[in-house]
């Protein structure tokens, strides 16, 4: 009982769907019939035009019959009357077959199908009844005389009126063959009504041997049989599933491993393991709904009164398969027309590749191109030619000219535009520092207030790496608003000037303190000899003099420890040579000081003056 509840739902969904089906076919007969009436509309005209001339011709015949046999002008205009009167019907029935035979092509008739085949169809009027109308009237009738227990064949029989050939059985008018029947059908009135009673009997004798006593015993065996298969086949999936997992959850299967991306376990066996029972669990109930679905059209196929409910659930699954073949079909030369666009597209990027590898190694070499422009360059032009990629193959896309897909398209452009503005910024300042050459990977710049090597640079943002191993990330746009000072750009080639001062008194000698900071520099790492360092004194100011020393180097990134170097050597040959490394400040009276001059330049029997000291009041007496 556990699998019933599909089955009906597969019913109820079938029924529902038919109903629709119905509806709509209703709505499609409404408009049929009207496109029928059209036409029939203007078969009446022209049925009331060859009435009319036919009246005509009546009475022209009576007064050519009357003439005298003498009156040889009136009998000649008389006759050129009546042929062209009957040149005219001759035109008339010729344009009326034309018409039923254009529209025989393109409109199809509303059929009587009593016990569900289509015996023939009815495109025509029958005064105040619509093909429609007739088409079903017969049906019903049809199933009266099914519907009689002492059906004879023979009862229903041919009767020839004045304007219509009837099918009629036993006091029960079936049919009204017209002769816009006859014409839409190309035959005469008694061949039509001759070939309507032949389908109606056969129909009836097949439709009472479908439905006598012994038909219905094999129907009913056929669908038990039907029934039971299904039964054993979804008995016999559910004992193979259950085998298939036992033996997954017991054995160690060789192939369930795991799965491994690297040393990423993605997948681990018991993960696996629950995965592959998922599967086979949803490949169970597919294989079962499978066959349910398969099984609800050879059941309704049985029975001829829910054959159609058969073919109408086939129709659900074959009519979408249909549809879709047909429209890749269809949509294949456009298909073609991409797949060679793209190939195209794809060798005009890989011969720019190969470019950008020829220039980026040094084997091809254009003058004013720098190699650091290749890789930039390269991915403006892909992106270029991907975009005109794009451009070219959008209408051949399906449902590009959909207003969805329109609309779908400029909602995309919107939110691009208003989100990425920011972005835009930074991305056409990435293009122009790319093409200034401001500096690159590994140089050690200064941005603003920030000092560090460049580790990394996109089209977005710039990041760099203080000497305290801080990775700050910069937009380009902000980099672009800020002056950029790079120490590495020319520190192969002139070299980077470091540079730091000191303070010493006068009275240290300004030649010795020269020697002492060269001497100091030379013997720092990463100092080049060649240039030479120099020194400069930079001030005097009121109790010291100012001295710069400033040393070459090709390594800029290594400033700090040039610097702390630097540092360090100057206090060791200044501690050497005895000199003290102070700016001294004087608070003096002049008189008895010595003088702030080096030695050198004082005489040899130079000495320092003493205090003077002057008594302005006289001592009082008694004190000494």
């Amino acid at each position: 009982m556990k699998h019933c509840f599909p089955l009906l739902v597969f019913l109820f969904l079938n029924l529902h769907f038919s109903a629709n089906a119905q509806i709509d076919t209703a709505g499609t007969d409404s408009l049929r019939d009207a496109a029928l009436q059209a036409n029939v509309h203007y078969l009446a005209q022209l049925d009331s035009a060859h009435l009319g001339d036919s009246l005509k011709r009546v009475q022209l015949e009576s007064e050519l019959a009357a003439l005298k046999a003498d009156d040889h002008l009136k009998r000649a205009d008389l006759q050129k009357q009546i042929k062209v009167i009957n040149a005219d019907a001759e035109e008339r029935i010729l344009k009326r077959a034309h018409r039923i035979d254009s529209l025989r092509l393109v409109v199809k008739g509303f059929p009587v199908a009593p016990f569900g085949d289509t015996l023939f169809y009815v495109y025509t009027r029958l005064g105040p009844f619509s093909a429609h109308a007739r088409a079903q009237a017969i049906d019903t009738k049809v199933n009266r005389i099914v519907d009689k227990v002492f059906y004879k064949a023979d009862s229903l029989i041919i009767i020839n009126g004045e304007e219509s050939v009837d099918l009629v059985y036993e006091d029960m008018i079936i049919l009204s063959i017209t002769p816009n029947d006859a014409m839409w059908m190309n035959a005469s009135q008694a061949e039509l009504a001759k070939q309507y009673r032949d389908a109606i009997i056969k129909s009836i004798a097949t439709y009472k041997e479908a439905t006598s006593l012994q038909t219905r015993l094999k129907q009913v065996g056929m669908t038990l049989v039907v029934v039971l298969l299904a039964i054993i086949i979804i008995y016999l999936i559910n004992i193979l599933y259950r085998r298939v997992k036992h033996f997954t959850i017991n054995r160690e299967l060789k192939y369930v491993k795991g799965v491994h991306i690297r040393n990423y376990e993605l997948f681990s066996v018991s993960t696996e393991k629950r995965l592959l029972l998922g599967l086979l669990n949803l490949l169970r109930w597919i294989t079962i709904l499978t066959l349910l679905y398969l099984t609800l059209p050879l059941l309704f196929s049985i029975f001829p009164w829910t054959k159609h409910f058969g073919t109408t659930l086939i129709g659900y699954v074959i009519n979408p398969l249909k549809s879709i073949l047909v429209g890749v079909w269809d949509y294949m030369p456009k298909l073609i027309t991409i797949i060679v666009v793209v190939v195209v597209f794809y060798y005009v990027i890989k011969a720019l590749r190969f470019f950008k590898n020829e220039i980026e190694s040094g084997a091809l070499k254009i003058p004013g191109f720098y190699t650091d422009w290749a890789s930039p360059s390269f991915q403006i032009a892909r992106v270029l030619m991907l975009a005109f990629m794009l451009v070219v193959i959008f209408p051949y896309l399906p449902g590009s000219d959909s207003p969805v897909f329109k609309g779908v398209s400029v909602f995309l452009g919107v939110l691009f535009t208003f989100g990425s503005s920011g972005s835009l910024s930074n991305l056409m300042a990435g293009f122009v520092l790319t093409y200034m050459r401001a500096y690159k990977i590994g140089d050690r710049v200064k941005i603003g207030e920030v000092t560090g090597d460049i580790v990394a640079k996109t089209l977005l943002v710039t990041r760099i790496r203080t000497i305290k191993n801080e990775d700050i990330t910069i937009p380009n746009s902000m980099i672009m608003n800020n002056h950029t000072v790079n120490y590495s750009s020319s520190s192969q080639e002139l070299g980077l000037i470091l540079h730091t001062k000191i303070t010493i008194g006068y009275d240290a000698p300004w030649r010795q303190i020269h020697e002492l900071l060269l001497s100091a520099a030379l013997a720092t790492e990463d100092v080049l000899n060649d240039p030479k360092p120099f020194v400069h004194q930079e001030s005097l100011d009121d109790y010291y003099v100012t001295y710069q020393i400033n040393v070459y180097t090709n390594h800029a990134n290594s400033q700090a420890h040039i610097y702390s170097a630097l540092h360090q050597n100057i206090q060791d040959k200044f501690f050497e040579a005895g000199v003290e490394i102070m700016s001294p400040r004087y608070d003096a009276i002049r008189d008895g000081n010595n003088a702030a001059i080096p030695p050198d330049y004082l005489p040899e029997d130079y000495v320092a003056p003493g205090f003077k000291v002057k008594q302005t009041h006289p001592t009082p007496k008694g004190e000494s």
